[in-house]
C-alpha cells in the first residue's frame, strides 16, 4: 500500500469539542416575564433590567404589570403589559406564574408563545404543617407540562432555586449561585446560560433534558427547609465545573 493509499483510508479527524462556556450574545434580546407581578417574577425582571436587558412584565391585568414596572424603578426601562402582549413582544419568555395557574395560563398563550424560547421556573409545591413538599404533575414536571401545552415553543427550565428576596434587594450587588438549565436543544440551553450570566455572580450550568426537571423543581422544597432552619437565602453551587 502506498503512502497516498494509506492516507485515504484514515478516518477523518474529529472536530474539536465545543467549549461549553462559549455562549452567544443575548444582550439585544427582549425578555418577558409572565407572572411578573409576583415576588420571583419581579425579582428576575429587576436583575435582568439592572444588567441592561430590555424587560417586559406580564400580568393578567396590564395595569398591575405597569404598576409593578414603576415600582421596580423607572430608570430601568421596564415595561408592563398583559400576558398576551408580553409574550408577543418578547424574544425570551420566563414563566414565573403560581403553580395553580400554570397550565391555564400557558393554554391561553399558545399562539403568542409559538416560536419563542420559553424558560419555565415554576416549582410545583404543596405546604402543610410539616413544611414544603414536592408535587408530581401528571406530565412529570412543570417544565414538561409547559412543553406539552406549547408544542410550537422551545421550552427550557431554569431559575428554580433563586431567592426572591436577594433578587429584589438593591443592596445585593451579586447573586452568588449557579442555575441548573434543562432543555432539549443545546442552542436553546446555551441561550439560557448566556442570559443567566448577564447577572453578576450567577452562572448557568447545563443539567440535562426536560425529563430531569422534576428533581430540580422538587429540590426547592429542601431549600425552603434549609432557609427556614438557618434564616438564610440559600442557593446552589455546582463543584468541579
Amino acid at each position: 500500500m502506498t503512502t497516498s493509499d494509506s492516507a485515504q483510508t484514515e478516518a477523518p479527524a474529529k472536530a474539536p469539542a465545543k467549549d461549553p462556556w462559549d455562549l452567544p450574545d443575548v444582550s439585544g434580546l427582549v425578555v418577558g416575564v409572565l407572572g411578573g407581578t409576583g415576588p420571583q417574577g419581579k425579582g428576575l425582571a429587576y436583575r435582568f433590567a439592572r444588567a441592561g436587558q430590555k424587560v417586559i412584565l406580564g400580568s393578567r391585568a396590564a395595569e398591575r404589570a405597569q404598576a409593578a414596572a414603576v415600582e421596580l424603578g423607572a430608570d430601568l426601562g421596564i415595561e408592563g403589559a398583559d400576558n398576551a402582549e408580553c409574550a408577543r413582544r418578547s424574544d425570551i419568555v420566563i414563566v414565573a406564574v403560581p403553580w395553580d395557574g400554570h397550565g391555564a395560563t400557558l393554554e391561553t398563550l399558545r399562539e403568542e408563545l409559538a416560536g419563542k424560547l420559553v424558560i419555565d421556573c415554576v416549582n410545583p409545591l404543596g405546604f402543610d404543617k410539616k413544611g414544603a413538599y414536592a408535587l408530581r404533575p401528571e406530565e412529570g414536571s412543570a417544565a414538561e407540562q409547559a412543553a406539552a401545552l406549547l408544542p410550537d415553543s422551545r421550552v427550557t427550565a431554569a431559575f428554580h432555586h433563586l431567592s426572591a428576596v436577594l433578587l429584589a434587594d438593591p443592596e445585593t450587588e451579586e447573586i452568588d449561585t449557579d442555575v441548573m438549565v434543562l432543555g432539549e436543544s443545546r442552542a436553546d440551553t446555551d441561550l439560557v446560560q448566556a442570559l443567566t450570566a448577564r447577572v453578576p455572580g450567577m452562572r448557568g450550568v447545563f443539567a440535562g433534558r426536560l425529563r430531569n426537571a422534576h428533581q430540580v423543581e422538587s429540590l426547592v422544597a429542601n431549600l425552603i427547609s434549609v432557609n427556614r432552619r438557618y434564616k438564610a437565602h440559600a442557593g446552589l453551587r455546582i463543584t468541579d465545573v
